[in-house]
């Protein structure tokens, strides 16, 4: 696939799969997803406890778009073995007092990635938490480093139409997180950094059905867009996983791959893309 300019008048999606290398069925629910659907790239987690079952898929898999994602909440650390806290709250408490350091943290998952042959294109967070300052900062060194231009913008763009489907407090969240937008984009400028012209996907974490997905691909506006998704086989391994997404990661699944879904993107003449497409 060739490159494009990403300002071009054209409609370019990336669906983009978090939590590769989570479980061995999330894995698996992942590559489905890309052989048989629209999902054309994820992010993989170098402290998953499925990272090799990963890696090995992502070898057998070149047409996936890899990137980084980059974990400080949950699992533990590359150079500690300590575990990670377990909500934001506690995450930014750990930075302020200075018994974590982020930027070293992402840096070695990033590395880790590097050394099992996988050239990453993009870089996101487990929980956004690049939304918080000290990690924003970290991230966008890292992507600096090593060449890793395109960061995840977590900030969706409107989706009146759909807003029956997602909670009101969902909602506020999100235009809470819109409100960091300057500052966000500042950061990455500063590094070098980029990002696509939209994003979609936090509103509808979990809630995710065919239906929703016409719907977005309805409105997608013009530009590039990234639509973050969680699909995966819910299987023994996901079941006994900490994470509030199981069920939901079957019917994602069933989404990405559904005719109507491929049908939707052709009648609003939506192009699917990857990262490494971008220009």
């Amino acid at each position: 696939m060739g490159k494009v300019s990403k300002s071009a008048s054209r409609r370019l999606l990336i669906v983009n799969a978090d939590d590769f290398g989570f479980t061995p069925d999330v894995n698996q629910g992942i590559v489905d997803a890309h052989r048989r659907g629209i999902l054309t790239a994820t992010t993989l987690m170098a402290n998953g406890d499925a990272f090799d079952d990963a890696v090995r898929l992502a070898r057998e898999t070149s047409t996936l778009d890899i990137g980084c994602h980059l974990v400080l909440i949950g699992g533990r650390s590359l150079l500690t073995g300590r575990a990670y806290p377990l909500t934001v709250p506690r995450l930014i408490a750990s930075l302020a007092r200075r018994e974590l350091n982020a930027y070293e943290e992402l840096k070695a998952q990033t590395r880790r990635i590097l050394d099992a042959g996988i050239e990453p294109t993009h870089l996101d967070t487990h929980k956004h938490t690049h939304l918080a300052p000290p990690v924003l900062e970290a991230v966008a060194r890292v992507g600096e480093e090593f060449g890793i231009r395109w960061v995840r913008r977590p900030f969706d763009f409107p989706m009146n139409s759909l807003r029956g489907t997602i909670p009101a407090m969902k909602q506020a969240t999100s235009h809470a997180m819109g409100l960091l937008r300057r500052q966000f984009h500042r950061v990455l400028e500063r590094h070098a950094c980029r990002t696509t012209d939209h994003f979609a996907g936090f509103q509808l974490t979990g809630r995710f059905h065919t239906a929703q997905l016409v719907e977005l691909l309805a409105m997608l506006p013009e530009g590039s867009t990234e639509l973050m998704c969680h699909p995966g086989r819910c299987g023994e391994a996901l079941r006994g996983a900490r994470t509030r997404l199981k069920e939901s990661r079957e019917r994602e699944l069933e989404a990405l791959i559904a005719p109507e879904v491929r049908e939707a993107l052709e009648r609003n003449q939506v192009e699917l893309i990857g990262y490494a497409g971008l220009a």
